[in-house]
């Protein structure tokens, strides 16, 4: 499923709720447009909730914190995310213009609060020296299996470079997933294809991937493109890999030649 935003309505912008849109995602995800001095208390007693800065200048309180975040840019800058549990409030109070995204899911287990700073995030470029660097992107790690495993959560980011694919070779997972999608410049724009469909991406859109279906993206020479990554573990079954498709497996071989070096 695809939808475009447009242009971010002034509070609140849903992206997925678990109880009437998109409910197959088992998350709560929306947006927040902040103008300064605006202020958002953010309070779940049976979900954890992710607190992403996107862009702007925040400042967060939480079980008595206070703390001042700035973030310039997606594609520049390695991102800022409060994770809590349930039943803890935060409050975002915006110091200028600023969007602030947020994922939520179910979760009764209690856990301590995290802020994840830039330095705490993996960032790796993937797809250097392979077929022809024409995969070559950014791939941020927030928090995952690996270093939240008490979190039915994960979230993470992509810098896909301009004329390149990301989310490739095609793979797929059980588990549901939700790109939501930013470019460089307003008029810059992509594909995204969920298993057969394809559907041409734009600023401030998304698509929702039910689990098994693979979504390979393609980026528009001359834009660089955005997109946070958020699944939803499955009960029992949280999401740890990639699923590589069968017949596209022989890209990952080492020396793997592609025309015209075949």
């Amino acid at each position: 499923m695809y939808e475009k935003l447009g242009e971010l309505q002034q509070g609140y912008n849903t992206v997925t709720d678990m109880d009437s849109k998109h409910p197959d995602m088992l998350q709560d995800i929306g947006v927040y447009r902040l103008s300064a001095g605006d202020r958002e208390t953010l309070h779940d007693e049976g979900k954890e909730t992710a607190v992403l800065l996107m862009e702007g200048s925040i400042t967060l309180e939480w079980n008595g914190h206070v703390q001042d975040i700035s973030r310039g840019s997606v594609f520049d800058e390695d991102p800022w995310c409060l994770h809590v549990p349930k039943g803890v409030q935060v409050i975002v109070t915006a110091k200028g213009e600023s969007e602030v995204l947020v994922q939520k899911t179910d979760n009764a287990t209690d856990f301590a609060p995290k802020l994840y700073t830039p330095e705490d995030c993996s960032s790796t470029v993937a797809g250097e020296g392979v077929w022809n660097g024409t995969a070559e992107r950014v791939i941020r790690t927030i928090f995952d299996h690996g270093n939240a495993p008490y979190s039915n959560l994960v979230i993470g980011e992509v810098i896909s470079y301009p004329g390149r694919w990301s989310s490739y070779p095609p793979h797929h997972h059980d588990q549901p997933e939700v790109y939501y999608y930013k470019f460089d410049r307003p008029q810059g724009f992509g594909c995204a294809m969920v298993g057969p469909d394809a559907h041409r991406v734009e600023h401030n859109s998304y698509i929702t991937i039910p689990g098994s279906l693979d979504h390979p993206q393609a980026t528009a020479p001359g834009y660089a493109m955005y997109f946070c990554w958020m699944i939803r573990h499955l009960d029992d079954n949280p999401w740890t890999e990639r699923i590589m498709e069968e017949e596209h497996a022989w890209l990952l071989e080492e020396n793997a030649k592609i025309w015209p070096d075949r």
